[in-house]
């Protein structure tokens, strides 16, 4: 059982790794990163007897419709983008390997990582000038590494 949570975990972090570095770089997620994740992630639900498929399928919908849903109310209410839709890809990764219910701890994460972020005294500069967009994919991936192996410790002890 450990084999198979050290063999998914292979794939999940660095691809995580990539992602946050890929956000920070570009202000983007790639979809060649993005899709393979969820994928691999119903895969690991499958083939993990402690995590059912149907927890992760909805997660992954859920996250996704969740930051989509955010993503349109945002632009309604603002006129800009607050969310990108790799964002939203992201988040259904996140669902699929964690389900729907370490979803909102993956959101708690990310927030108040990129909360603590934007209180830094180089990003405090930037918003004075009005150039103040964070990738959001680095704080995702953390809470998604972070819950992900929360929940695989706990179901490996």
């Amino acid at each position: 059982m450990i084999t198979g949570y050290i063999l998914f975990g292979c794939i999940l972090l660095p691809a995580l790794t990539a992602l946050a570095w890929i956000d920070v770089r570009t202000f983007r997620l790639p979809n060649l990163l993005t899709l393979p994740l969820i994928f691999i992630g119903f895969l690991f639900a499958y083939y993990n007897s402690s995590f059912s498929l149907i927890a992760s399928i909805l997660g992954a919908i859920i996250g996704y419709a969740g930051f989509v849903s955010l993503e349109y109310v945002f632009r309604r209410i603002y006129n800009k983008d607050g969310l990108g839709r790799g964002d939203a890809k992201l988040l259904a990764a996140g669902g699929a390997w964690c389900g729907g219910l370490g979803l909102p701890y993956i959101i708690l994460i990310a927030s108040l990582c990129g909360l603590v972020f934007t209180q830094m005294p180089s990003q405090k500069k930037k918003a004075r000038t009005g150039n103040f967009n964070i990738p959001f994919g680095p704080f995702l991936s953390l809470g998604i590494a972070v819950i992900w192996l929360g929940q695989s410790y706990i179901t490996l002890h």
